[in-house]
């Protein structure tokens, strides 16, 4: 496949038994013009190709003050997804700098209250874009917050972790990790999996598994129980091979699966399984 290729990604094979894509911004597929969010009749082409090959379920992630607000809208419209909000840790270094995380913070919490977002996340810490050291103590900041309205809301937390493996876990241990507690397109390698792992936390691994320089992350997948794993898209980002480069979608997400039960040496059936199971548990049902 050429670099230069921008047509629409072929549908793969269906899935043999349906899968949730735990991850996914729907929010960042544009309208007809740019700035737009999407409309529904372009959400509900996303989520039909999606179904068309067993991904029959999405998590939408929204995690700036108008993704969140869009995913309260999108849940409610859209039987299919279940929804996600909080500050990306980007996100709270620019509300910080702006005197106005308290109020930014006050409204996810009014938003994630909603019954169908089971979500409290994508928070964490991101030190590839955050480097000085007022910045990061306003991520880490925020990370508490959320910490904290995840365990009394009793939702589950999606953390995002950018080169930062030791202080998202240093921080998860000081405040103590909500009960469910999901790190969405894990990144570490196979000894922060298992101690991830037996801290009771779920790894949920992208389309990044199946690039040709992740040798490390199929180490981690592979030294995990699959009880603790969970897949998604990070859509429109992170697209698996051989379409790295264009845009992501949940539909693609066979191409991860089968991606992982090859480094599993388990059928992709059985994953399917297995992946369904472990995401009811997280979220509930639909």
């Amino acid at each position: 496949m050429s670099s230069k290729d921008t047509g629409p990604v072929p549908l793969p094979e269906p899935l043999p038994f349906p899968v949730v894509d735990n991850h996914t911004h729907l929010d960042h597929v544009r309208g007809s013009e740019v700035g737009e969010f999407p409309t529904d009749e372009v959400v509900k082409e996303h989520i039909r190709q999606a179904v068309s090959v067993n991904v029959t379920r999405m998590v939408q992630i929204g995690c700036d003050l108008p993704a969140a607000r869009w995913t309260v809208r999108a849940v409610e419209r859209f039987p299919e997804l279940l929804g996600g909000v909080a500050l990306h840790p980007t996100e709270a270094t620019k509300h910080a700098a702006a005197g106005e995380l308290s109020s930014a913070f006050a409204e996810i919490e009014e938003l994630a209250a909603h019954p169908r977002v089971r979500v409290v996340g994508e928070t964490g810490l991101d030190h590839y874009w955050v480097r000085d050291a007022e910045g990061r103590a306003a991520q880490e900041e925020s990370f508490r917050r959320h910490i904290d309205l995840a365990k009394r809301l009793g939702k589950a937390m999606q953390i995002h972790d950018r080169d930062a493996h030791d202080d998202v876990i240093r921080v998860l241990d000081a405040e103590g990790a909500p009960e469910k507690t999901v790190f969405h397109c894990f990144s570490g390698d196979a000894t922060m999996a298992r101690l991830a792992a037996d801290r009771g936390w779920f790894l949920s691994f992208a389309g990044t598994v199946t690039f040709k320089n992740a040798g490390a992350l199929r180490e981690a997948l592979a030294a995990v129980p699959l009880e603790q794993v969970m897949v998604e898209t990070d859509a429109p980002y992170l697209t698996p091979m051989p379409y790295r480069g264009r845009p992501n979608a949940s539909c693609l997400v066979p191409l991860t699966v089968r991606a992982m039960a090859e480094v599993l040496g388990r059928h992709p059936g059985d994953v399917c399984a297995v992946l369904n199971a472990t995401t009811e548990a997280v979220y509930g049902p639909w």
